[in-house]
């Protein structure tokens, strides 16, 4: 049976746009290369840090939200481990009504996103 998990990770502000990117297409291949699925992702970008990690006081946040294998967490956490641009990483997995929540949310999103098209083209 496949879980429903939420990943936040911060990468280290010093990465260019570029580097960012390299960076969040790995952790999304290590997702779909054991056998995940990504539901949902948004780049959250440039946040200030409740407390200073490792001397830096922003960082550049990222979600994921897939479905897969409990096995495919441990890969991925030790591959955020691994790799020196991310400063912090999370990992839960999703109950039923969290998964639910997610979705709601998201849909309500995309009708203000419809909203702000419809009023932009309506001027």
């Amino acid at each position: 049976m496949l879980n429903h998990y939420e990943t936040v990770f911060i990468a280290t502000p010093v990465l260019s746009e570029q580097q960012m990117k390299e960076a969040v297409l790995k952790f999304k291949k290590v997702i779909t290369d054991n056998s995940g699925e990504i539901v949902h992702e948004e780049n959250w970008g440039l946040k200030k840090l409740a407390y200073p990690i490792q001397k830096k006081s922003t960082g550049f946040y990222y979600l994921i939200e897939f479905t897969g294998p409990g096995s495919l967490i441990e890969d991925l956490e030790v591959q955020y481990r691994r790799d020196e641009r991310i400063i912090r990483f999370l990992t839960f997995k999703m109950e039923k009504f969290a998964v639910e929540y997610a979705e709601k949310k998201r849909r309500q999103k995309e009708k203000e996103k419809e909203k702000e098209s419809e009023q932009i083209n309506e001027e």
